[in-house]
């Protein structure tokens, strides 16, 4: 079982861990340039298309063809940089910042945070783009992975920063990762109702749905059952009784 971290009465201050502003700007920057340039290189491909035999949506691409430039040019770029720029909202709002203290862990995305104390926290640990903080038990106490949405900092910079104040962090990743088994369906083994989550999950991992995908996950947890996914697959274990 995992550790229960190192012990010591010196306090420290919060730690808050996030995004580097540099980043931040390169994807500020950088989405909506890209986007500009996807609109214009759009442009030249109705352009070409339009001297095809057969043209599909010929009706539009014959009225952006016979537009007046330099309108239609700039019109794409404008249209390609506003797509990126809804690109670099739509990160801002997956972010994770995560906040250290001597007696709390707090991680906060978008409109939502979880707060766990650090009287329940007996290992904290990153594995495949997914920071989790497990209970006594071997139940996660707070999740925030990539299939979720979640846009973590850097590993080094979370593993530092539970290391300064004395967290159980675990190098290595998930201590019970041999104890996973691979869902199918309506397998035995799993406590009663967890096929259906299962299912209803799996869709919801087709569809790329991260709400749901969190909140199946959630509610797999209230039945003592831990899942993680790879490639769109389920794995799953039990907590300890």
């Amino acid at each position: 079982m995992p550790g229960t971290g190192n012990s010591s009465s010196r306090k420290y201050a919060a730690t808050v861990i996030r995004h580097t502003w540099s980043d931040r700007i390169l994807v500020a920057i950088g989405f909506p340039a890209l986007g500009a340039l996807a609109g214009w290189l759009l442009k030249l491909l109705i352009n070409w298309a339009a001297s095809w035999p057969w043209k599909p949506w010929e009706g539009p691409m014959k009225l952006i063809n016979n537009a007046p430039e330099p309108a239609v040019t700039i019109g794409s770029l404008v249209v390609g940089a506003l797509a990126g720029v809804v690109i670099v909202f739509l990160a801002e709002h997956e972010y994770v910042t995560v906040t250290i203290e001597d007696d709390q862990v707090t991680l906060a995305r978008g409109d939502s945070s979880q707060t766990v104390p650090r009287s329940a926290i007996r290992a904290v640990f990153v594995d495949s783009k997914r920071l989790v903080l497990l209970g006594g038990k071997g139940q996660e106490l707070a999740v925030e992975s990539k299939n979720e949405g979640a846009d973590l900092p850097s590993a080094k910079s979370i593993a530092a920063g539970f290391q300064a104040h004395g967290y159980p962090w675990l190098p290595n990743g998930d201590p019970y990762k041999n104890e996973y088994r691979r869902w199918v369906e309506d397998m035995p083994g799993l406590p009663s109702g967890s096929n259906a989550i299962f299912k209803a999950r799996a869709t919801a991992l087709e569809k790329d749905d991260e709400k749901s995908i969190a909140e199946l996950r959630a509610e797999l947890g209230k039945l003592g059952v831990v899942v993680r996914d790879t490639d769109k697959r389920q794995w799953w274990r039990c907590v300890q009784v």
